[in-house]
């Protein structure tokens, strides 16, 4: 049992932990940003409430509250909640865990929730090892991911868990957590008298950009490194507001699902022949450390499957561009790639080319080992002559032109893939098509 020495011990390190673990919600009311989810009659909610929870997993950005949920969910449940990391977690400490709630449930009644911060860092073992557990209720698995599960988590695994996703917390939602936070007492600022002007304000809600823990970090931060005034007022300056929460980075996986939402966004802005946005969803993946090959790969087969022979230059373009970009690298290769993409937005556009070899492709599939044609064949054998091969076959230039005859198989014989046009779109001053 603990004592007044413990109490004591727990009371300061509450004290200490940082203002983002102190404010995290005691209740599902307390959450901020996820009505849709746990507003009053939702079913997360009522699943919660009544204590039915079942092996789920909360996707969401960085400091959309998945870990804060789970917390909440475990001062409410009357199960027994084991949190894992993912990071420092083994196959023999999910045994283990297994293992107790095995014991819990046979003498005592009792379920576990096993909570995985950061699930999409288990490998495919582990993930195996959790399957037959959550599969038989031996455990309630609750994950969290800031990653796709789609991509992250093992097909067998993900079917057994609801998926929940979690949005970006607006910024109306940013602003009162924030005022939270500074007129608490017992767990905020608020022991302190601190003035937040409205701009600064306005300005850690845009800088945060939903992300709630590193709001409310920044805004400890920013008080302890300002000075009060000699009426103990403390107040935080736009520069110390910067300062703490400068961004080193621009959220961007080259793995993961925001790699190919970055991309999707770059070819559909060409395509919509608008340089502005294709130039931004650019920048956003160079800036964020993309291979630049990669980006001028998909540049060379923009300018075939959406430009085409509505503008041939296009692909010469492109591929000066790769070859470029493979010659001198980041930075210098940024302005080549960005003259491409301009190029490629603003050329007129036909997809001729790719719809017709989609049409072989189909084709193909009915009639994957249609024969050659007789007369199309070489004969460089008296043998060959003899069965026919490269009999009667017209050559065109002796001709002096086209000749009238086959050159597709037998069961493709009429078939028409090339429509002889060249579909063209462009785009007006203000870049609409």
């Amino acid at each position: 049992m603990p004592d007044l020495f413990d109490a004591a011990a727990d009371a300061r390190r509450s004290r200490s932990a940082p203002l983002a673990d102190r404010m995290r919600p005691q209740t599902l009311d307390d959450v901020v940003g996820q009505e849709r989810l746990l507003g009053p009659g939702m079913p997360l909610r009522l699943l919660i409430e009544r204590d039915e929870v079942p092996s789920m997993i909360f996707w969401g950005p960085p400091g959309s509250g998945k870990t804060t949920l789970a917390k909440v969910i475990a001062t409410l449940t009357k199960s027994v909640f084991v949190e894992l990391s993912a990071v420092l977690c083994g196959v023999a400490d999910l045994r283990q865990v297994v293992k107790e709630a095995e014991a819990r449930e046979k003498y005592h009644h009792q379920r576990t929730i096993v909570f995985v911060d950061e699930i999409h860092r288990f490998n495919k073992a582990q993930q195996d090892a959790l399957l037959p557990h959550a599969e038989r209720g031996t455990i309630i698995l609750i994950g969290a991911t800031t990653e796709n599960p789609s991509f992250e988590v093992i097909p067998a695994l993900l079917s057994r868990c609801k998926v929940f996703v979690l949005e970006k917390i607006s910024e109306d939602g940013m602003r009162g957590i924030l005022r939270r936070a500074l007129t608490d007492r017992e767990r905020g600022l608020g022991a302190r008298n601190i003035s937040l002007t409205e701009d600064v304000l306005r300005a850690f809600v845009t800088l945060a950009d939903g992300d709630a823990r590193q709001a409310l970090n920044a805004l400890e931060m920013a008080v302890k490194s300002s000075t009060p005034s000699v009426d103990g007022v403390w107040t935080p300056t736009l520069g110390q507001l910067r300062d703490m929460l400068q961004r080193t980075h621009v959220f961007y996986d080259k793995s993961g699902e925001e790699h190919y939402n970055i991309i999707s966004a770059l070819h559909k802005s060409m395509r919509g022949s608008d340089p502005h946005a294709a130039l931004y969803w650019l920048g956003r993946m160079l800036e964020s450390g993309e291979d630049p090959l990669f980006v001028a790969r998909r540049l060379v087969r923009f300018a075939s499957e959406d430009v085409g022979l509505a503008d041939p230059q296009a692909l010469l373009q492109a591929v000066a561009a790769f070859q470029a970009t493979h010659q001198i690298g980041m930075p210098e290769c940024n302005v080549v790639l960005a003259q491409a993409v301009v190029y490629l937005s603003e050329a007129p556009k036909s997809n001729a080319l790719y719809t017709a070899y989609q049409a072989v492709q189909q084709a193909i599939r009915e009639a994957p080992v249609a024969s050659v044609p007789l007369h199309l064949r070489n004969a460089p054998t008296a043998l060959m002559k003899d069965l026919g091969y490269g009999k009667d076959y017209q050559y065109p230039p002796s001709a002096h032109g086209p000749v009238k005859q086959s050159y597709l198989p037998a069961p493709l014989q009429g078939r028409l893939f090339w429509n002889g046009k060249t579909k063209k779109t462009s785009c007006d001053a203000d870049g609409r098509v």
